[in-house]
C-alpha cells in the first residue's frame, strides 16, 4: 500500500510539473515568479574581520563546475533517473554555481581564521585553492528530499599536494517552492560547513 501511495504522489508531482517544459524554463518568457531565492550563510556573523596571512595560507574558492541542468536559475526536480523537470515558481537570483561558491567562501571566512580570496584576487597569493564540481543541487521526487552534492578538490600553492573529497547533504521538502528553497539553503550550508572543517585553520 505504501508503494502505491508513493507512486500516486510521484504521478501527482509529475502532473503539477508537466506544464513546465525544459526549453521554456531555461530561458523562455512567461510569468515571472513572485519572489527570488538566494543562499544565506547560517554560520554566525563575527562582524568586522581584519586578518593577515603568511604566504601560502590564504584560501581561494573557485566557482564549481555544474551540469547543464544546473546552468539556470531554476531548481531541477529529479523525477526519474532519466527525467528532469523544474520546481514551479522557484527561481534563484543567480545561477547555483556562483551562489554556492559565495556561500562556501563566506562560511570559511566566518568559521576559520583563514584569509579568503576571490578568484579575481588569487594572483596576490592563491594559497590553498578549493575547486570542484557541484554534481547535484535540486529536489529528488522519489525520496522527498533536496540533495546537494559537491565533489571538491583542494590544491596547495605549486600543486605539491592535492586532496579530493565528496560532500553530500540532504534535507526534507515537499516539492513546492516554499519548502524546496529553504531546504536547499539548509543542505548547502551543511556542505559549506563540512568544507570549512576540511580546510581547517
Amino acid at each position: 500500500m505504501k508503494g502505491r501511495t508513493r507512486l500516486v504522489a510521484l504521478a501527482a508531482l509529475a502532473v503539477a510539473l508537466g506544464g513546465c517544459s525544459l526549453g521554456g524554463l531555461l530561458g523562455g518568457g512567461g510569468k515571472p515568479p513572485p519572489y527570488l531565492f538566494t543562499l544565506t550563510p547560517e554560520a554566525a556573523d563575527p562582524g568586522t574581520i581584519t586578518r593577515a596571512s603568511p604566504a601560502g595560507r590564504a584560501v581561494t574558492i573557485a566557482v564549481p563546475v555544474v551540469a547543464k541542468e544546473l546552468r539556470t536559475t531554476r531548481v531541477p526536480v529529479q523525477v526519474s533517473p532519466t527525467v528532469v523537470q523544474y520546481v514551479p515558481n522557484l527561481q534563484w537570483i543567480d545561477t547555483p554555481d556562483r551562489l554556492f561558491k559565495d556561500l562556501v567562501a563566506e562560511t570559511v571566512r566566518r568559521t576559520t581564521g583563514r584569509v579568503v580570496l576571490d578568484q579575481n584576487q588569487s594572483s596576490l597569493d592563491p594559497g590553498l585553492v578549493v575547486s570542484g564540481a557541484l554534481q547535484r543541487f535540486g529536489y529528488d521526487a522519489a525520496t522527498g528530499q533536496v540533495v546537494v552534492q559537491y565533489d571538491a578538490a583542494l590544491t596547495t600553492a605549486g600543486g605539491d599536494r592535492v586532496e579530493a573529497r565528496r560532500f553530500t547533504a540532504t534535507a526534507p521538502a515537499d516539492g513546492t517552492s516554499t519548502s524546496v528553497g529553504p531546504a536547499l539553503n539548509s543542505a548547502a550550508n551543511q556542505v559549506a560547513q563540512q568544507v570549512a572543517q576540511w580546510i581547517g585553520g
